[in-house]
């Protein structure tokens, strides 16, 4: 499926922290203007709630491997019988990074919201500790290739891999068959110090030589940065905080806005770059600075 340019919604949680709507507002803002939206696993609206709010959408699913595999599995298939067309792995949080500015404002979820894919999936003793209303350590820390190779047999739908940042990984993603990987350091919120995800962007495209579809996500704030990204051989980029940010500022409206604005200046940067359409835009655009 096409989209109408090169911008999509990256998976980020909790949208009903800033908007009543939630990830609900999200999807209808992102079919309106035909782009891809990536539901977050710890979305506030069931993926069955999004899909029935945007039933034209065009959604991929981002996805973590849990210890026990039944529950990645019911969700894979819940999300493949509602229509997502892809599953974006997430591999670069075997635990949670040290959030401080979390910790610091001793951020919980308010007891209203939920993480609504698994509501009602846990059996939890009283007391016992939790993370978002979801036991703790749930997540398997030990996921490995092997487990790429599992998600393939369980589903029918293409399997991204989100949280690249090697041309090494970028090789094995290739080698396992995957078919694409988003060039991701997880918003700069997991590894301190770890590199900018349009500095790794160049080594991975020439690693993956065309056989898999690089996109990145990170930092892009401006059409110019998307013009950017494109150079340098993404296919298409995320944009994850600026959407939570239009959806605090007017819901759906607001992330269409959001959205609408990256889109106009991308296009004018084209212009202004001598660009007549996306297949025109290259590395001659770059001009790398020498330290």
């Amino acid at each position: 499926m096409e989209i109408s340019f090169p911008v999509g919604v990256a998976p980020t949680a909790f949208h009903c922290l800033a908007w009543h709507e939630g990830e609900v507002a999200t999807a209808r803002a992102a079919e309106s203007v035909n782009t891809c939206y990536i539901t977050s696993t710890y979305s506030t609206c069931s993926v069955e709630e999004i899909a029935a709010a945007a039933p034209g959408g065009y959604r991929w699913f981002q996805l973590y491997v849990y210890r026990d595999r039944k529950l990645s599995e019911l969700i894979v298939q819940r999300v493949e019988s509602l229509g997502y067309k892809a599953l974006v792995l997430t591999v670069d949080v075997p635990y949670t990074g040290k959030r401080r500015n979390d910790i610091r404002n001793q951020f919980k979820l308010p007891p209203h919201l939920k993480v609504k894919n698994f509501e009602g999936m846990f059996q939890q003793e009283t007391g016992a500790p939790e993370e978002y209303g979801i036991p703790a350590n749930t997540l398997d820390p030990s996921i490995s290739w092997k487990d790429v190779s599992w998600l393939q047999s369980i589903t029918r739908l293409p399997v991204i891999i989100k949280g690249i940042l090697t041309k090494e990984d970028a090789e094995l993603a290739v080698e396992h068959g995957v078919q694409g990987v988003i060039v991701s350091n997880h918003g700069g919120r997991q590894l301190d110090g770890g590199p900018a995800s349009i500095d790794a962007l160049s080594e991975i495209v020439d690693a993956v030589q065309g056989r898999i579809e690089v996109y990145v996500d990170g930092g892009i704030r401006t059409g110019s940065d998307v013009l950017k990204a494109l150079a340098l051989g993404a296919r298409c980029v995320f944009i994850g905080r600026p959407v939570v940010w239009g959806l605090a500022y007017k819901g759906e409206e607001g992330v269409r806005e959001v959205l609408q604005i990256l889109n106009d200046e991308f296009r004018l940067s084209m212009t202004l770059s001598g660009c007549r359409n996306v297949g025109e835009i290259n590395r001659n655009l770059i001009q790398v600075a020498k330290l």
